[in-house]
């Protein structure tokens, strides 16, 4: 078995804080909003691994097929001994990818970050046991806040997989690509996918399935700032919306009051007041076109080599190199 390291770059004092400063400004902002990152405690992270598996969402098993049908032109292409994963969560995807990079002989360690030191663990330990060639270092840390914690001793492909791009507003995308290329070398490669804009009629329901699952999610978010800081949401008195916004090209997903009420959140000493029918944001999921996702990593300092998308054009996987 291969020996695993797990690097702790921020502590759970550290992201307490992180969440008591996000929920603080986004609910004294005008109007609320919560960061999407808060959404994965352990309910939250098994609910969305039931949202992967709906039939309304369609995300993960198309870009799992993208990586299905490329992974080993993508081995071939970065030629990388190291293959550096963003969120990694599960990593269940990436097994994919594994198992090309090792077929193809030049991977030699895989590098899974996430916030949880659980989800990390976890897999992990599933992965020495299918992989027991491949070198194993997670690494706990904020997506956003941690490429100065990557390795550098060899030749790397970061991967930012799940459209989770998309989380991010345009300012900072922009920022987080730009950090991610200032991280790589020239001739590294950033392997990274994204949803595509298409109709509203089959958006929507990816983020407002039949069966509530994505409900459940998204006012979980409530129960989490309950149990961490001592709030008093009832969620059962939030709805659940999700809906296209054509003019940004994205999805948000809200909670909207159904009643005029009052939360206090005791860690904070903060009262929050909601009007009814009044709507907190919780995520936005961008969906992009591919002139503007090229000008977004161009303009970051990457070449695009590959850009696949499945037949109904609903996602991407692309393949950038660092330019000089």
């Amino acid at each position: 078995m291969s020996d695993i390291a797990l690097d702790v770059h921020i502590s759970p004092e550290r992201l307490l804080e992180d969440l008591r400063a996000d929920v603080r400004q986004g609910l004294t902002a005008t109007p609320k909003w919560l960061s999407p990152k808060w959404f994965y405690d352990a309910t939250g992270s098994a609910l969305f691994e039931n949202i992967t598996e709906l039939p309304e969402y369609y995300p993960t098993r198309t870009e799992r097929a993208l990586i299905e049908a490329h992974a080993f032109d993508i081995a071939e292409k970065t030629d990388a001994p190291i293959l550096v994963e963003l969120g990694s969560g599960s990593s269940d995807k990436t097994r994919l990818l594994l198992t090309a990079g090792l077929k193809h002989g030049s991977l030699e360690r895989y590098v899974p970050q996430d916030v949880s030191p659980s989800a990390l663990e976890g897999a992990i330990d599933q992965l020495s046991r299918e992989f027991p060639s491949l070198g194993v270092q997670g690494i706990v840390s904020d997506f956003t806040d941690t490429l100065q914690n990557l390795p550098a001793d060899g030749r790397r492909t970061i991967a930012f997989l799940g459209g989770t791009l998309g989380n991010l507003i345009p300012d900072e995308r922009a920022r987080f690509l730009a950090d991610i290329a200032r991280a790589l070398v020239s001739g590294e490669f950033l392997l990274l996918g994204v949803g595509l804009v298409i109709e509203e009629s089959v958006l929507v329901p990816a983020y407002d399935d039949a069966a509530g699952v994505t409900a459940q999610f998204n006012s979980n978010v409530l129960s989490v700032l309950n149990t961490r800081l001592g709030a008093d949401f009832d969620p059962q008195q939030f709805e659940h919306v999700a809906l296209w916004n054509a003019e940004e090209e994205w999805i948000e997903m809200r909670l909207r009051a159904r009643t005029a009420q009052h939360v206090h959140i005791a860690d904070l000493e903060l009262d929050v007041s909601f009007d009814e029918g009044e709507e907190l944001r919780t995520e936005i999921s961008a969906k992009f076109r591919r002139e503007g996702i090229d000008r977004e990593l161009v303009d970051a300092g990457f070449r695009i080599d590959e850009f696949w998308t499945d037949p109904q054009e609903r996602f991407a996987l692309i393949l950038a190199c660092r330019e000089k």
